[in-house]
């Protein structure tokens, strides 16, 4: 994908909500999951979109909120949206942030090129801005599709035990 196609990409979610963003399970692509409405009179349906960046090197994430803002939101009342509503501070509970400023394709990425010349595939660097998150991402390529009813990034197994077999036996 062409980082003109790719800022088009991200253009279409400007300031929606991003409701959910990290690695997905298999750990090398990184997704950000967008809550995307429109005007209702358009007859767009609101959906669950989501972004898969491909071949992830690089996912930094630092926070947007300021230190003062912070200093105020330490309370955990404030996680849950009923009981922060009316403290003081950052409400974590809303559960979403704002895409804005947006997200926009770094046109010089000195990490991207260096990406590019070590594995011989493009790679882009993307800045995704919030009022509460400030994510910068390394990769190779973008996939987007709507989520289906359901989807969950990440789910504890039924067989707890198993799965901690697998994992032990997978660091030895």
């Amino acid at each position: 994908m062409d980082s003109e196609a790719l800022q088009r990409a991200l253009d279409d979610v400007f300031d929606q909500a991003l409701v959910f963003h990290g690695f997905v399970d298999y750990m090398r692509d990184y997704e950000v999951i967008v809550y995307a409405t429109a005007d209702p009179s358009t007859g767009i349906q609101p959906a669950y979109l989501r972004y898969l960046f491909r071949y992830c090197v690089d996912a930094r994430c630092q926070t947007a909120v300021p230190s003062e803002i912070w200093h105020e939101s330490l309370d955990d009342r404030l996680i849950d949206y009923e009981t922060g509503v009316d403290l003081d501070g950052y409400v974590w509970g809303v559960k979403w942030h704002p895409l804005y400023p947006g997200a926009t394709v770094m046109a010089e990425s000195t990490s991207a090129d260096a990406w590019t010349a070590a594995i011989g595939i493009e790679f882009h660097e993307v800045r995704i801005q919030t009022n509460a998150h400030d994510l910068t991402l390394v990769f190779s390529d973008l996939d987007v599709s709507e989520l289906p009813p359901g989807y969950t990034p990440f789910s504890v197994p039924v067989e707890v035990e198993a799965a901690a077999d697998s994992v032990e036996n997978n660091l030895q």
